[in-house]
């Protein structure tokens, strides 16, 4: 059994050059991450909702998105809402689709190097976009790199969370 070398993927310094974040994002990313902190240590009185489309096509989550913006502003007093994006998540087993991170244009074949990308511009346009700040399953955990400026609160799955290594990611991880 032999393996042939296809393509080096993106160093997360590379993806993050191609697509960075502006100071203003930065700032309203810290102060999201400020606010889910004062609701898990007890000191917010607000209930946390992470609720999202099980999608990872860019229009109907960012029109998801612009949707939830607009509940969010009714309900911020008693809620603070954390959109979930699942981009490492494939939709079905076998030969289908492999979702965005493997296949972001389900017409075309799989590409990781593009998968990469696409998963930071979807969520990059949402924290632009909407002010919010997503989430997401680490079906992968070493994606995480890619993403981490940018999300909130990551998701272990059912089937993963068995998985040392994502075991070791969610106990070391600051989102």
């Amino acid at each position: 059994m032999g393996f042939s070398f296809l393509n080096q993927l993106p160093t997360t310094e590379e993806v993050k050059k191609q697509y960075p974040l502006s100071k203003e994002l930065i700032e309203q990313k810290a102060k999201r991450d400020a606010e889910i902190k004062s609701i898990f240590r007890g000191e917010s009185k607000k209930f946390l909702l992470v609720i999202g489309p099980c999608s990872d096509h860019e229009d109907p989550v960012l029109e998801y998105c612009h949707r939830l913006k607009e509940v969010a502003k009714d309900v911020e007093d008693q809620i603070f809402i954390v959109p979930r994006i699942y981009t490492n998540k494939p939709r079905t087993t076998g030969e289908g689709y492999k979702g965005m991170l493997h296949q972001p244009d389900p017409e075309k074949r799989p590409n990781l190097t593009e998968g990469i990308y696409a998963i930071r511009e979807l969520h990059m346009k949402v924290l632009e976009e909407t002010g919010f700040s997503t989430a997401d399953e680490m079906l992968y955990p070493d994606n995480l790199t890619y993403l981490s400026d940018m999300m909130s609160y990551v998701a272990v799955g059912a089937r993963s969370v068995e998985n040392q290594q994502h075991r070791l990611v969610a106990s070391g991880i600051d989102v």
